[in-house]
């Protein structure tokens, strides 16, 4: 990609040098690990309190992440969303400076650029449509981070949050993108940051709601379609960023095209789960196929317009 010496984006929060506060973080009870520091606790629970006091203490710790906001999801390995909203402040930078390699350093720029070039395609979109583009803010965090959806950790990967229009990323996410699932490039990198911001954008259009609203009384099997539906339009949505920063701007060069392809394959549950367990169960999948991916990624590269990125009204995903 061409993205160097263009223009960085002002809405990114660097919060790589902040833990995640009080008991919701669990930053001064192993730190990132989710519940590792909670668990050395227990045979001292257990020897002063008792079976009962220790049950005790477990469920009132329990209580107090869910109602402060940090949700129990990062404790038991979950996704953030399933919490009750953070009203608490959160610094939109460290006071501390962050130490970081030159390779970070060059990737925190390239993250600026990607969103800074996404708001002005969807800028310029929502006008074309009569309607205000609201930029969302991306956060940079290692470990774990508490958001208006609970308490996210870099194992679940980037998301985002339609509680504070956030999106969540911890860089190390690129290595695992590069090494683990064998897709590097910095438009494979792009594509990620650019799918997030997907997601940004159904939320604005009212879209996520009505997923939302759509899966009450549904089955998991049921409400699974809906969230691969959400999911591919996101990766359309992404094809559409990419669709316009090449034909306005350039940015794109010869292999970034097959490094995002590539990248929305390597991250289909089909791929994952064969990889995590050795088989696939499509009745769970909740992010779509690695031909699914593909398929949706490049018709929005494609076409570059959102009509085009229906995937809740087709015959065929």
């Amino acid at each position: 990609m061409r993205w160097k010496g263009r223009r960085q984006s002002s809405n990114v929060e660097d919060r790589r040098g902040e833990s995640p506060g009080g008991f919701g973080g669990l930053g001064g009870m192993g730190g990132a690990g989710g519940g590792g520091g909670l668990l050395r606790l227990l045979p001292l629970l257990f020897r002063f309190l008792g079976f009962k006091g220790t049950v005790f203490a477990v469920l009132a710790f329990g209580a107090y992440l869910y109602f402060s906001g940090g949700g129990l999801g990062g404790l038991l390995g979950g996704t953030p969303g399933t919490g009750v909203q953070d009203t608490r402040e959160t610094r939109s930078s460290t006071d501390a400076p962050v130490e970081q390699s030159p390779q970070e350093e060059a990737q925190v720029e390239f993250v600026s650029v990607v969103l800074a070039d996404t708001e002005e395609t969807w800028r310029t979109l929502f006008k074309q449509g009569g309607e205000t583009y609201k930029e969302p803010r991306l956060v940079l965090y290692r470990g774990a981070v508490n958001s208006a959806c609970g308490l996210g950790q870099a194992a679940m990967g980037p998301f985002y949050c339609p509680g504070d229009h956030k999106v969540y990323l911890d860089l190390s996410f690129f290595d695992d993108l590069a090494r683990r699932h064998d897709a590097p490039g910095d438009f494979a990198q792009a594509y990620v940051v650019a799918h997030e911001i997907g997601h940004h954008v159904q939320t604005l259009l009212g879209i996520s709601d009505k997923v939302q609203r759509a899966k009450r009384g549904l089955s998991e099997a049921e409400a699974n379609v809906l969230s691969v539906k959400q999911e591919l339009q996101a990766d359309c949505f992404a094809g559409i960023w990419g669709h316009h920063a090449s034909r306005s701007r350039q940015l794109l060069e010869s292999g970034d095209i097959e490094e995002g392809l590539n990248a929305a394959s390597a991250i289909g549950d089909d791929r994952l789960q064969k990889q995590s367990r050795g088989y696939v169960s499509p009745e769970s999948f909740t992010h779509g196929s690695s031909a699914q991916r593909v398929r949706w990624f490049r018709v929005g590269l494609e076409k570059g317009d959102v009509d085009a990125c229906n995937t809740f009204n087709t015959n065929s995903l």
